[in-house]
């Protein structure tokens, strides 16, 4: 295919002059063959007049409406004078043709009503030599010129048409894939703070304990190390797990995201760091839509986070709760005062990910004291999984 465009380009500026050189040869027929009822010489004008109607044909795409008119003129002079008759007057057909192809159609059916009361003009102008069947046949090709060149303006509109819809659809690809790709930077950002903050925290809070606990209790330092061990081997993988849908020569590795039921994995790391957990979990055995089960678990795990890092609590209740066709998710501690802004950057982050179900989220004191935080998802905010 792309030879033949290639070909087509290189034998572009040659078609004109071929046209113009096929209409003047059968144009000079008639003028070669002479008179058919006398022996007289055709005159010399004569040629001069086809040189003049077929040569402007070469520049018939640069200015089709001017070379319209001026073949146009010309065929009618030709067809009142005493010269033989072509069969076919072949130049003003290419005009009409051309000036129909090539600009809007309003100007084509301009030109179509003006050759018409040409054709009409020069058959009442020349009566007497004029019959049914010369008024139909130049009616009738002439309408065919302006019809074929009606189709091909047809056909490079709708050609043009449908590219620019293809480029405007690659343009809303694009823009799509940008945003799409803006949306995963954001949710690995999030899931990043969930993962580096949780394990972080709680790596921290082991190792402020394990010193104080070899001298008195060896065994508990020892477990303290351990579990920041485990904290830290498991926020490695978490890590990379996140970072290799950035790298593409590499494999991520696949696990499923973790949702309510992995919660209970979650409270055990923070109960190894001395913290009394206490988890109610009432969800039933219906699946939960994969944006609502991920994210209730991200919540909990933030909030438990700002918990340990912020409010020192000595316990944590966690409720997980199906109802009225919505997962609520309460976390609450006995510390000294949850976050210590309400703009930080995991608050930020628990709003979005509940706006993103259509959920609402609170988070404050307790009025005994503690620290509160309360996510609301509705169910059906998407496909269970």
């Amino acid at each position: 295919m792309s030879d033949v465009r290639g070909w087509q380009r290189r034998l572009s500026p040659l078609l004109d002059p071929a046209i113009t050189l096929a209409v003047l040869i059968v144009s000079m027929v008639p003028l070669l063959q002479g008179y058919e009822d006398s022996d007289d010489p055709v005159p010399g004008w004569a040629y001069v007049l086809v040189l003049a109607l077929c040569l402007p044909l070469l520049v018939r795409r640069r200015w089709p409406l001017a070379v319209v008119i001026w073949c146009g003129s010309l065929t009618v002079v030709y067809g009142v004078s005493s010269l033989p008759d072509p069969n076919v007057p072949y130049a003003g057909l290419v005009a009409v043709y051309t000036v129909t192809a090539h600009t809007d159609r309003v100007l084509a059916i301009v030109t179509a009503v003006v050759s018409a009361f040409s054709i009409t003009l020069s058959m009442v102008i020349d009566w007497s030599h004029v019959d049914a069947e010369d008024l139909t046949v130049n009616y009738l090709i002439f309408a065919t010129a302006w019809l074929l060149g009606d189709g091909a303006r047809r056909r490079r509109d709708r050609a043009a048409e449908l590219e620019q819809r293809a480029a405007d659809l690659e343009r809303t690809r694009a823009a799509q894939a940008l945003a799409a790709a803006e949306a995963e930077r954001n949710r690995i950002a999030r899931d990043m703070h969930d993962v580096v903050a949780h394990h972080l925290s709680m790596m921290v809070v082991q190792a402020e304990a394990g010193p104080v606990a070899i001298e008195g209790d060896p065994r508990r330092a020892e477990e303290a190390f351990d579990a920041i061990s485990s904290a830290g081997k498991e926020a490695l993988v978490e890590m990379r797990r996140l970072l290799g849908v950035l790298k593409s020569e590499e494999a991520a590795p696949l696990a499923p995201q973790r949702g309510v039921a992995s919660i209970e994995q979650l409270v055990d790391r923070v109960r190894a760091a001395g913290i009394d957990v206490r988890v109610r979990c009432h969800v039933g055995d219906e699946p939960i839509p994969t944006a609502v089960d991920v994210s209730a678990y991200r919540i909990a795990q933030e909030a438990l986070t700002n918990s340990v890092r912020h409010g020192h609590p000595d316990r944590v209740d966690v409720t997980v709760e199906r109802g009225d066709g919505a997962l609520t998710i309460e976390v609450v501690d006995d510390g000294i005062g949850g976050v210590a802004e309400p703009g930080g950057h995991g608050l930020i982050a628990m709003r979005e990910r509940v706006g993103l179900v259509g959920g609402q989220v609170e988070a404050g004191p307790c009025a005994d004291g503690g620290w509160s935080v309360r996510a609301t998802m509705p169910l059906d905010a998407g496909e269970p999984r």
